[in-house]
């Protein structure tokens, strides 16, 4: 299986254009006000239409009501919604019956004690995306540039496709791949040259590593 590169935090043309010109699978969105790459619904709905066709859309929110979900959606026309909040696995089932969407649940990972909600959310979701844990006194859940110890998932045994993210950068994302053999990897601040502001440069860059990675890694 090939492997899915997922830009996240996308807000400009230009950046966008960078990510699908270079064959990112994946473009996320953010719709989380207190980070620096949320998205207006406007701006939103112009890069959902910019990206339509040409990669999977993924709508990002961290513990969003169902008017949040329901605008961000209709802006964007999303593939799959990527929850990265506190989301139980009650309230991903409810969000896939009334919304009919596929969903990514994040999960934030310092120790094997954090793998422990893996089953519940492996019965309910679409995939999995492990994530590095946030500090105690953070703003916001993701897009921080820490890595976690990628080792707690080495022998994973799971039948749900599953992406790596956290401070992940061109330069280490083929340790990345080589430890957890994930089948995706997910990218926001390793290709941004300031928080929210994304480096066309960067993220070809990174497509390019992983690509690179992925072929020495089958080989």
């Amino acid at each position: 299986m090939s492997l899915t590169i997922k830009i996240c935090g996308l807000s400009t043309r230009d950046t966008l254009d960078a990510a699908l010109a270079s064959g990112a699978e994946m473009v996320g969105f953010v719709f989380f006000p207190p980070s620096p790459r949320h998205v207006g619904l406007d701006i939103a709905r112009e890069l959902g239409r910019q990206a339509k066709g040409r990669a999977i859309k993924v709508a990002l929110s961290v513990d969003a009501d169902d008017a949040l979900l329901g605008n961000s959606i209709e802006a964007l026309q999303p593939q799959i919604l990527q929850l990265h909040g506190h989301e139980s696995v009650a309230r991903i089932r409810d969000i896939k019956q009334k919304f009919g969407l596929p969903v990514m649940k994040a999960l934030a990972v310092e120790t094997t004690t954090d793998l422990a909600a893996l089953p519940g959310y492996a019965a309910v979701c679409d995939r999995i995306l492990f994530d590095a844990k946030p500090p105690r006194d953070a703003t916001r859940p993701g897009g921080l540039g820490a890595p976690f110890d990628w080792h707690l998932l080495e022998g994973l045994d799971l039948k749900l496709p599953f992406m790596v993210s956290g401070g992940l950068n061109a330069g280490n994302v083929a340790e990345a791949l080589r430890i957890t053999h994930a089948g995706g990897v997910d990218i926001s601040s390793g290709v941004e040259s300031a928080p929210g502001i994304k480096d066309p440069d960067m993220i070809r860059a990174f497509i390019r590593a992983a690509r690179a990675s992925e072929e020495l890694i089958a080989s």
